[in-house]
């Protein structure tokens, strides 16, 4: 199975950070190892210090190109998400992340990408060319992109309405969407928390669903937000 990745030969002479801020991102060894070390340890620290449980781990035994999508309220989610992931897919799973966050220091695009292989979205400014690179991502087979619909972490834990972004991406499209619910994240690092408390944490995972017959309408678009809303909250309610 192939990871994402521009045609030529990779840039050595370009800065590593440069490197780093490029998107598509040409295959690099040094990052592939560092985050490989990097989610080694973010593993293990989910386990030891969250007692981090995964419910439903093999309904993301998909083969191809689909999306996760969750709801959103601590920095811990993307790291959970990516920790349900086989190892041998890191490279192939892009959370998407604010550029005007995470992409705003040299700091931080050095962590947000050797750590969870960010995707650069900009929320602002530039949504259509996010998008389509959001696109050109999924036409790729195996490529995984995780979205958090809500737009913006939560401040008070409940579940947002979701933004249509995420329906217009999917709409008429084959491409599975899996629906997953964290649990515990808001009470172990909320937005504007200083540091992690050693909370429990849970990732329930729910069965993938595709929109291949919406049309991409207003309509339509309204309808998926509605119904992958549902299915996030919905686990929320039958396993917590």
């Amino acid at each position: 199975m192939g990871t994402w990745r521009p045609a030529g030969a990779l840039h050595l002479d370009v800065p590593f950070i440069a490197r780093l801020m490029t998107f598509p991102r040409e295959p690099d060894p040094l990052a592939r190892q560092v985050r490989r070390a990097i989610n080694l340890a973010l593993r293990a620290y989910l386990r030891a210090y969250h007692r981090f449980e995964i419910v439903g781990r093999e309904r993301l035994d998909i083969s191809g190109a689909f999306v996760i999508v969750s709801n959103h309220a601590s920095h811990l989610d993307a790291l959970c998400l990516l920790a349900a992931l086989p190892m041998s897919r890191l490279d192939q799973a892009f959370p998407a992340a604010a550029t005007d966050y995470f992409f705003s220091s040299l700091p931080r695009v050095a962590l947000s990408v050797l750590a969870v292989n960010a995707l650069p979205f900009d929320r602002a400014h530039h949504v259509r060319r996010s998008m389509n690179r959001c696109r050109t991502l999924l036409e790729q087979p195996g490529n995984i992109l995780i979205a958090f619909p809500e737009g913006t972490r939560s401040t008070t834990g409940a579940i947002h309405p979701f933004k249509p972004g995420i329906a217009r991406l999917v709409a008429g499209t084959g491409i599975p969407i899996v629906p997953c619910y964290v649990d515990g994240a808001f009470r172990a690092w909320p937005k504007g928390g200083l540091l992690p408390k050693p909370s429990r944490v849970r990732l329930i995972i729910g069965a993938p669903r595709t929109y291949a017959d919406a049309c991409g309408d207003h309509k339509s678009t309204r309808r998926i937000c509605r119904d992958l809303h549902a299915a996030v909250a919905d686990l929320k309610t039958e396993f917590t």
